[in-house]
């Protein structure tokens, strides 16, 4: 097969997988740093690279997954909040072998639209080269996302813009 009927059978076949459909094995760590380095290619104007990965495994993802329950309990109001929401949030995080926090750093160079864009493209190469791996994920934007860049420890010219979930797939 040729390197375009490859390019189009991966981006045809990417999907979002999410972490009830993910196994328990570990994600080997050369193909979890493939996937990170995909994210580099993205294009960028001004080369400012504006996307922020953050790496969470073992206890520091489920101290993640405790702080978005936590987050989601104190920011609903008590005739919203709903226990089972609450149970899968943590639920999630332990399903999955990794998640990345996805953030954008505005370099104030060009306009954030533009960083924002360049951010999403480096999370589209991680999709793409995730599912060349065979390796399920989604990209998650719950609203709680904008309560955690104390958590992260995020300067002021930057801004969390979601989760990637990353799994092997139970049915694989």
């Amino acid at each position: 097969m040729d390197k375009a009927a490859v390019l189009k059978e991966i981006i045809e076949n990417r999907r979002s997988i999410f972490p009830k459909d993910y196994s328990d094995e570990k994600i080997d760590d050369d193909v979890l740093t493939e996937i990170l380095r995909s994210a580099a290619f993205a294009p960028n104007h001004k080369r400012t690279k504006p996307w922020r990965l953050k790496v969470f495994k073992g206890e520091d993802k489920l101290q993640l997954g405790a702080e978005m329950a936590e987050i989601y309990k104190r920011t609903t109001a008590a005739p919203l909040f709903l226990e089972k929401k609450y149970l899968s949030i943590s639920e999630k995080a332990v399903k999955a072998d990794t998640i990345i926090t996805i953030s954008v750093n505005f370099s104030g160079l060009v306009p954030e639209w533009e960083e924002i864009a360049a951010t999403a493209m480096a999370v589209q190469n991680m999709y793409l080269t995730a599912s060349a791996h065979g390796i399920g994920c989604y990209w998650s934007t719950p609203g709680l996302i904008k309560h955690l860049d104390a958590f992260l420890g995020l300067p002021e010219n930057q801004r969390c813009y979601g989760l990637f979930f990353l799994g092997k797939c139970a049915n694989q």
